[in-house]
Formats: C-alpha cells, sequence, structure tokens
C-alpha cells in the first residue's frame, strides 16, 4: 500500500510576515502538511532565511527545488505584492494555491484615539488594511481556481474586544473582516475561499512589546485558560482552512482566543 501523500502536497502557499511570530509558526505548520512556501520579510532578512532553512531541512515531497523561498515585500505597496506572487510561480512552476496574510502592526504606545497621530494612523492602516487588501487583490486574479484557492487573512479578536488604545489597530483590521466577507460572495465560481483568523492575545514579539509584567499578567488572568495564547494555538486552524476539509468554510470570521472575548 502505497504511502498516502501529505495533505498539502504539491500546492504553493505565501505566507506574508512569516519572518517572525504567528506568521513563522503558520509558514512551518504548512510546509509539514506539505506545501511548498514563499517566506515573506520586510525588514529581516536573517529571520527570514532561518525560517526557509529550517523548511528546507524537511524531507522533500514532491520534485526537485526547494521547499521554500525568501521574498522581501513590502505588503502595502502594489509592486512589492505582485513580485511575492511572479517570484512564487517562477521558483516553483506553478500558480498559487493558498495565501496567508500574518503581516501586521500594533502601536506599542496604545494611544488613546485622541493621543494617535496621524502619522501611526496612516501606517497601521496602510499595513494592516491596504497591505490586506492588495494581498487579497492579487490572491483574487491569481490563485488557483476550480479546488484549493485559499485566502486566510490573519485580523483579531480585539474587534470585538474594543479596549482602549487599540483604536486604531481594532479598526483597521475591522476593515478587513468586513472585506473578507464581500471578497468570499465575489469569488463565487472560482472555488477559492476567503477567511480571517482573528487570534486573542498571543505570546509574540508584538504581543510582549510596550507591556509590563504585571499588564502581561492581567491578560493571562482574563482569559478563562489563564494563560497568554501561544502561536501553537493558531496553526492548526490555518492548517485545516488551507486544506481541502476547510472548503465548506468560506466568507467567517473565526475567533481564536480560548474565550478571552
Amino acid at each position: 500500500m502505497a504511502a498516502q501523500s501529505p495533505p498539502l502536497a504539491g500546492r504553493v502557499a505565501i505566507v506574508t510576515g512569516s519572518s517572525r511570530g504567528i506568521g513563522r509558526a503558520i509558514a512551518i505548520h504548512l510546509a509539514e502538511l506539505g506545501a511548498r512556501l514563499v517566506i515573506n520579510y520586510t525588514t529581516k532578512s536573517s529571520d527570514a532565511e532561518l525560517v526557509a532553512a529550517e523548511i528546507n531541512e524537511l524531507p522533500a515531497i514532491t520534485g526537485n527545488g526547494p521547499r521554500a523561498i525568501v521574498v522581501q515585500a513590502n505588503v502595502s505597496e502594489p509592486s512589492h505584492v505582485t513580485s511575492l506572487f511572479d517570484a512564487a510561480e517562477s521558483a516553483f512552476e506553478s500558480p498559487v494555491h493558498i495565501l496567508v496574510n500574518s503581516a501586521g502592526v500594533l502601536d506599542p504606545k496604545y494611544p488613546s484615539i485622541a493621543n494617535t497621530s496621524v502619522e501611526d494612523f496612516d501606517r497601521t492602516f496602510s499595513v494592516n488594511t491596504k497591505g490586506a487588501f492588495l494581498c487579497s487583490k492579487e490572491a483574487a486574479n491569481r490563485l488557483k481556481q476550480g479546488g484549493g484557492g485559499r485566502i486566510i487573512l490573519l485580523t483579531s479578536s480585539m474587534t470585538r474586544g474594543l479596549k482602549p488604545g487599540f483604536g486604531a489597530y481594532a479598526s483597521s483590521k475591522a476593515a478587513v473582516e468586513t472585506m473578507v466577507k464581500i471578497l468570499a460572495k465575489e469569488l463565487k465560481g472560482t472555488a477559492i475561499t476567503a477567511n480571517c483568523v482573528a487570534p486573542g492575545p498571543i505570546a509574540t514579539e508584538m504581543f510582549y512589546e510596550g507591556k509590563s509584567s504585571e499588564v502581561v499578567e492581567k491578560i493571562a488572568a482574563e482569559n478563562p485558560f489563564g494563560r497568554v495564547g501561544e502561536v501553537r494555538d493558531v496553526v492548526p486552524l490555518v492548517g485545516f482552512l488551507a486544506g481541502d476539509g476547510g472548503e465548506w468554510i468560506n466568507g467567517q470570521i473565526i475567533p481564536v482566543n480560548g474565550g478571552y472575548v
């Protein structure tokens, strides 16, 4: 009896913001499920190269060539987003099947709306909202149609938590959640699904920046599990949505927060 192929064998995935944090964990998980990966970074090439090296040490699944490549791109720049797809198609000689947009920024000053600078507001929306739009737009035009096409946008449980200090951030993610519901309908006939995964507080660099240990402990205590989430809490859902089993989940926002919200 022949060994069963991994569920994502032969499929190509782009994961933006995958040099660290949740994006890194998602990229490695999708690779373990058999996908070939584009690892994307904005500034820290060494971090991205480490992720790609880890994936390229995994056993080969189909054909020759690397399991992962590294591409620098700022998701808020249209030409950069196009280059992500160009690089994937060129390196893997295949259309892209899966886009996971995990690139995002959060102002570690946690300003009130009254004290949010226009510059910080613009940066938040440029990366979080415009970036998700540009990635979705490119994916809608270029993902493989007819089965296996997946658009997965990372948002935030803060669109429900609505805590002070998160005005620009939560608003930037809420816009993406509205957009994905419309996108899913517009993709009718392509068999491409579009969903948001909305994590709660997850123990990453971005989460810890600007928070005292007392604040972290308070956030952990607010969760029914008494802890802050880990990246391992998020990746199984993304892996499921990316595979064939996730096809009937479409146009949804799925919170992953342990009951925090």
